[in-house]
């Protein structure tokens, strides 16, 4: 038994280790990788994961265990504090994307013949985007801090507090007795919960200060409570998904946390892929072309349906076509969450096997596409940004009274931006800022400075700023795309203004200085330069070093203040 599942689980790791290279190949994301490799090795194929076979089972029971971590992981990120930070716009385009996505989502399964109950799991899975998938890439393009970037994960925020909560719920749709035994069970459950958190809050803080003197004693210690308290709520008759994802949360404002976190995450890495190959392997039973034709229907409402319904929210709140199209196309996927979900609802006997099967299909496909979506969104949104004119918004925070008179314009306060103004009113050039932050603007005009609300890589917008009459135009925005269409707008007009970009990367530097760019900033390499100078001043002088790190710090402070609103 033991030498056959270890066989097994060779065998699958393997596979996976293989077609994971071939999604790094082809730009695809892991989950991708994991859940292809579930089919391969299930019943459909190989069938080390079929039913009969001995590894199912273990292999089943190291899925949830992967399912444990990773909820408890994602419960350490939930802190309630984090809903005020990430602002309102991300809330209310939040809770508004996951209304309307479920509830269309919802209607389609109805009118394609499912139940109401199964259609109540189809659009609730369909109503959340992968944060993995989406973290991954936009840290691989090096978005996270832009603005489409920071709006799509706050959006994804609120969708994993909302999934959070439908975890909860989803297993007292189990119960009998009616509605007065649901109410029951959730008041058994808010209970249990208080007395996790208070004991977490009042208790664990003292404890945890006495672990951390150990860093393998605190690293045991977050297993253990994750698992303790998934068992505990198994016990109890409540999923063990809900009990681990509340022992994350019970823990989401300690100090520990990201400590906890970053040492769990190769343990979790480890079980997860095997959730999702074990997730992958479901897919069983005769795969039939209307399966197909209704997971293509859902499919399609994900990578165009969802994305319009976010856009259009956005556009209310006065947001630009372009941040509006990055920030939908993020999002055209389902979610970890939502396979999660359709498994407990399998488990429960809520939904039949052909859901597992239409789960399974749509995450590949959504999940398969999103991807090439977002790695190519600047240029798709280049091609058809014509189209989207109805998705433009009319800020109310752009500003009436902008003096014409400038000479130098400064693109995106956002990183740099606020030191580079500061050298600007030193040398007392009159300048103008640009960025496509409603919040920026307000705030920058609140404070008197000539600013104005736009999209650098809108021609017509750069039209309208007469670039002509300038000496000098400054982008602190590290995106490749908005840098290029103000050079080529340059080079169309023969305007001989003086142009600085930024790059994250030398080879993006390249370019830009290929397309005529007179100075491209690497804040990396100039960072690099500047420890270079510093350690050839001080050398090994303590007393040097300790004072140049109080300048900087005060330095800091002062921008930590001047840029908190981003």
């Amino acid at each position: 038994m033991a030498q056959e599942v270890l066989w097994s689980l060779s065998i699958i790791l393997g596979i996976v280790a293989i077609t994971t290279v071939i999604a790094r190949m082809i730009k695809q994301p892991p989950i991708i990788a994991y859940l292809i490799a579930g089919i391969i090795v299930g019943p459909l194929f190989l069938k080390f994961l079929s039913p009969i076979s001995p590894s199912a089972e273990i292999i089943q029971i190291f899925s949830h265990i992967g399912v444990a971590f990773l909820l408890f992981i994602v419960g350490l990120s939930l802190d309630f504090r984090v809903l005020k930070e990430i602002g309102g716009v991300a809330s209310a385009a939040g809770f508004a994307e996951i209304l309307l996505t479920g509830v269309i989502g919802g209607f389609i399964a109805i009118g394609i013949g499912f139940s109401s109950l199964t259609a109540l799991y189809i659009g609730a899975a369909l109503a959340f985007s992968s944060t993995v998938v989406v973290v991954k890439i936009l840290s691989d393009k090096k978005e996270i801090d832009t603005l489409h970037g920071r709006i799509a994960l706050g959006i994804l925020i609120v969708e994993d507090f909302i999934a959070s909560i439908a975890l909860m719920l989803v297993p007292l749709l189990n119960e009998g007795g009616g509605l007065y035994s649901i109410l029951y069970k959730v008041v058994i459950v808010v209970a249990l919960i208080g007395v996790v958190f208070l004991g977490a809050t009042f208790v664990l803080g003292r404890f945890m200060n006495y672990l951390s003197r150990n860093q393998e004693v605190l690293f045991l210690f977050g297993i253990a409570w994750a698992l303790l308290l998934a068992s505990l709520f198994d016990y109890l008759g409540f999923s063990l998904e809900i009990g681990a994802l509340i022992a994350g949360m019970s823990l989401a404002s300690s100090k520990y946390t990201m400590d906890l976190g970053s040492k769990m995450k190769p343990l979790r890495d480890f079980f997860v892929v095997l959730f999702f190959v074990f997730f992958g392997s479901q897919l069983a039973g005769t795969i039939s072309w209307n399966l197909v034709q209704n997971a293509a229907l859902l499919s399609l409402f994900i990578i165009i349906g969802k994305p319009v319904i976010v856009m259009s929210i956005l556009r209310i709140f006065g947001y630009k076509k372009r941040t509006n199209f990055l920030a939908g196309s993020s999002l055209a996927q389902i979610s970890e969450f939502s396979l999660i979900l359709i498994l407990l609802g399998f488990t429960l006997g809520h939904v039949p096997q052909e859901i597992m099967n239409l789960a399974i299909l749509v995450a590949i496909i959504t999940i398969g596409i999103s991807s090439y979506g977002m790695y190519y969104a600047h240029s798709i949104f280049n091609k058809i940004s014509h189209m989207l004119n109805v998705f433009e918004g009319k800020s109310p925070h752009s500003i009436k009274n902008v003096e014409n008179n400038y000479d130098v314009v400064l693109i995106g306060y956002h990183r740099m931006g606020y030191k580079i103004l500061g050298s600007l009113k030193k040398i007392k050039s009159p300048f103008i800022v640009v960025d496509h932050n409603p919040k920026v603007i307000l705030s920058l005009s609140k404070w008197g400075v000539n600013c104005i609300y736009g999209d650098a890589s809108d021609k017509d917008f750069l039209r309208q700023l007469e670039l002509h009459k300038v000496k000098l135009i400054i982008s602190t925005i590290p995106e490749p795309e908005p840098n290029r269409a103000i050079q080529e707008y340059l080079n169309e007009n023969g305007i001989k203004s003086a142009f600085i970009a930024t790059a994250e990367q030398p080879r993006e530097a390249f370019s830009l200085y290929d397309q005529g760019v007179d100075y491209v900033l690497i804040p990396h390499h100039l960072g690099g330069e500047y420890a270079a100078h510093i350690l050839e001043k001080f050398k090994t002088n303590k007393n040097l070093y300790k004072q140049l790190g109080k300048r900087h710090s005060e330095q800091l402070k002062k921008g930590k203040d001047h840029s908190e609103y981003l």
